[in-house]
């Protein structure tokens, strides 16, 4: 459904893929069903597709197919489900990292700035932990290692202490209640891009984004076939340089370790050079895909 999530590079994704008929894929962030659908239409009748989601919303865009399984989890699941599934190993594997267009447009969600709502910002709305939950009882130091780690925030420090002084005379429950209390550390003619860094910063806490990307990358060596396709699209720095070093490397950090003959120990080789990004013309119709980096791997 486009006008829930207008899928970022959607032929590139299926380029990246590299879709056999009778192969079994995975989409890992089924959202609004737009990759999951066009990959139906790449698979003949043997082929098999197993769609994960953690959103209870996205479960209203269910494809009837009998080619189709959806699993309603988290990808940092995968190879426990597509196991269940009977679905190991697998011929692709993608990912659409980051929120939804629906997510964003949701105004009760609290992910976006541009309404006021109680500061949710749980893609898995059945999680305890909220964005109101972080603001008003993290620590101070801990506020400044999200906001400088996850928002790359330059006055992180500032803002943290901003926020538990404020939080001493009435709690931050909604998105208007945190913009009036941060209103002074944010730089003047820069106020939309601050907020979004807040905003991903406090989304990327409550969610454990990193820590479930790191999970799920690290399974897909596991879960894919030899010469099985990788596919990751991501919309900012931090997921993309995890995927990058995964690639890369095998791991996220440090050099590529090697065996005894000094070849490198790594399960995966990047099938371009670096990032594919979105054309001008998809950046002038989907502002969304003006951000999307896509590393594409295959499988030793």
């Amino acid at each position: 459904m486009t006008d829930y999530h207008n899928p970022v590079m959607l032929q590139e994704c299926m380029e990246g893929l590299n879709i056999k008929p009778d192969g079994t894929y995975v989409d890992v962030t089924f959202g609004g069903g737009g990759h999951s659908r066009e990959i139906l239409k790449h698979l003949g009748k043997n082929g098999r597709l197993l769609a994960f989601d953690q959103d209870a919303d996205a479960q209203r865009n269910m494809i009837e197919d009998e080619r189709f399984e959806f699993v309603d989890q988290n990808f940092r699941y995968l190879k426990n489900f597509c196991r269940l599934h009977g679905a190991i190993p697998v011929s692709g594997i993608l990912a659409d990292l980051g929120v939804s267009s629906h997510q964003f447009d949701e105004a009760d969600r609290g992910f976006s700035i541009r309404f006021d709502a109680e500061l949710d910002m749980r893609m898995n709305q059945a999680a305890e932990l909220t964005a109101k939950i972080v603001v008003n009882t993290y620590s101070e130091a801990d506020l400044h290692r999200i906001f400088g780690v996850y928002g790359e925030i330059q006055n992180a420090k500032s803002l943290s202490h901003t926020i538990v002084t404020a939080r001493l005379n009435v709690p931050i429950n909604t998105v208007a209640d945190l913009k009036n209390v941060i209103s002074d550390r944010i730089p003047r003619g820069k106020e939309n891009k601050y907020l979004a860094q807040v905003f991903q910063a406090l989304r990327i806490e409550v969610n454990q984004e990193l820590e479930a990307l790191k999970e799920f990358l690290a399974q897909t060596a596991e879960v894919l076939e030899p010469g099985g396709r990788l596919v990751v699209m991501s919309y900012h720095s931090l997921e993309d340089r995890l995927v990058k070093n995964f690639i890369a490397k095998g791991k996220f950090s440090g050099e590529v370790e090697k065996d005894f003959f000094g070849n490198d120990q790594k399960p995966f080789d990047a099938v371009s050079r670096g990032a594919i990004t979105a054309t001008d013309e998809e950046i002038k119709n989907n502002n969304r895909a003006r951000s999307a980096k896509l590393r594409v791997a295959v499988k030793k």
